[in-house]
């Protein structure tokens, strides 16, 4: 619990940046290898979309890659809050009683100007790839980019 209250220490949200989020699942239970749920948590990111544009994701087994950026008024803790509780209703919609589907807190990088945003599209998008998931990542059907 403590290390997850030092994850927000320092946080701060700006319009309009760029943050690449890493959110884990409870215990790093491979959650999302249930296609349903995983479907769950992309329908929950396009849902908080008027907070932030996504630039690309990747679920993982245990975990989500999200490249975002936060739009007019949005605040960062709260937009990933929000997908997380709607991800989370909607899993467990199918599965009452479940344990929890989220660690606490999540993990965020802002992205400096200097930052290549192509690249670290697609360094999150091969994850799948880095992990031996796929040989290519065009044969995992969970991720997603816009052109940059």
């Amino acid at each position: 619990m403590a290390k997850g209250h030092r994850l927000r220490t320092g946080r701060y949200s700006t319009e309009g940046q760029v943050y690449l989020v890493t959110a884990v699942c409870w215990q790093r239970r491979r959650l999302f290898t249930d296609f349903a749920h995983a479907r769950a948590v992309v329908r929950a990111m396009r849902d908080v979309e008027p907070s932030a544009a996504t630039l690309c994701f990747v679920v993982m087994p245990d975990h989500l890659h999200w490249l975002l950026q936060l739009k007019q008024g949005a605040e960062l803790s709260a937009t990933v809050r929000l997908m997380k509780v709607i991800a989370t209703r909607r899993i467990r919609s199918e599965n009452p009683g479940a344990m929890p589907v989220w660690q606490r807190g999540f993990y965020d990088r802002q992205l400096r100007q200097e930052d290549d945003l192509v690249a670290m599209a697609r360094y999150v998008v091969a994850n799948p790839l880095r992990a031996g998931l796929v040989r290519s990542v065009r044969n995992y059907g969970l991720w997603d980019a816009i052109w940059l």
